[in-house]
């Protein structure tokens, strides 16, 4: 039966999805242009609101755990595991207060309706992954720019989705690139469980009745510690939640 579901309702919620992609466009060009940063954000929040709760349509709901250990008035860098495209909008709706920017593929920049604009003019870091010298940049950029306005910066260690959900080794640079440029962040270990489910034939079908959910562990203070034994006990961390 689940198997019929996933058929019949993948479809309506991508058409849901690409709707709302098509829709937010032009509403977070006109709330730049007439509210600057803050009403853009608005809704780019609401967008990922859609987006997220969207998931009932395929029988699935989503769990945020942990969330209300976050600290205020300090930034914050998000270190988390990467299932697929769907990790993007739990993490924008869950860390709004937050401010959550992204150290993302600078090809994500271009050609995708809400999404690359929200990249491109939300002070996230789009990178060359071909030019070291250009991603360092960029990234030190974000770390500055989290360090002065207490926002958040969400990184994926592993560097590329893993489609079957097992998580592939975490790479310390960028976690080191970013602590270096706003020493006063807080890091906080992120596990997204069930998207790599969601997605295990790919966009089509979805699968029907998933449970989702994002686990923020407990927070950890960087101060005075070495950034790849950082970024190796937090991989390990994220491990163990996911049973890996």
């Amino acid at each position: 039966m689940k198997i019929v579901l996933s058929y019949l309702l993948s479809p309506v919620y991508l058409l849901f999805f690409g709707l709302l992609l098509v829709v937010f466009h032009p509403i977070q060009i006109v709330c730049r242009f007439f509210g600057g940063y803050e009403l853009r954000k608005k809704s780019v929040d609401i967008m990922n609101f859609f987006i997220v709760y969207g998931f009932i349509i395929l029988g699935s709901r989503i769990r945020f755990i942990g969330f209300g250990q976050l600290p205020k008035n300090r930034p914050l860098i998000i270190v988390s595991n990467h299932q697929n495209t769907f990790d993007i909008p739990p993490i924008v709706w869950g860390f709004r207060k937050h401010h959550p920017k992204f150290v993302s593929k600078k090809e994500l920049g271009k050609g995708i309706p809400s999404i690359s604009y929200n990249l491109r003019h939300g002070g996230s870091a789009l990178i060359d992954r071909k030019n070291p010298r250009q991603s360092i940049t960029e990234i030190m950029k974000l770390g500055k720019h989290i360090e002065k306005e207490n926002y958040s910066a969400s990184i994926f260690p592993e560097g590329t989705r893993s489609k079957n959900g097992k998580m592939k080794r975490f790479q310390s640079a960028g976690i080191t690139s970013l602590l270096r440029y706003s020493p006063s962040a807080l890091i906080v270990p992120l596990v997204i469980d069930g998207n790599s489910q969601l997605k295990k034939k790919g966009y089509f079908p979805l699968s029907f009745g998933v449970r989702l959910s994002l686990t923020v562990l407990p927070i950890i203070d960087p101060a005075g510690r070495d950034p790849k034994e950082l970024t190796e006990e937090i991989e390990l961390k994220i491990k163990k939640e996911l049973g890996q």
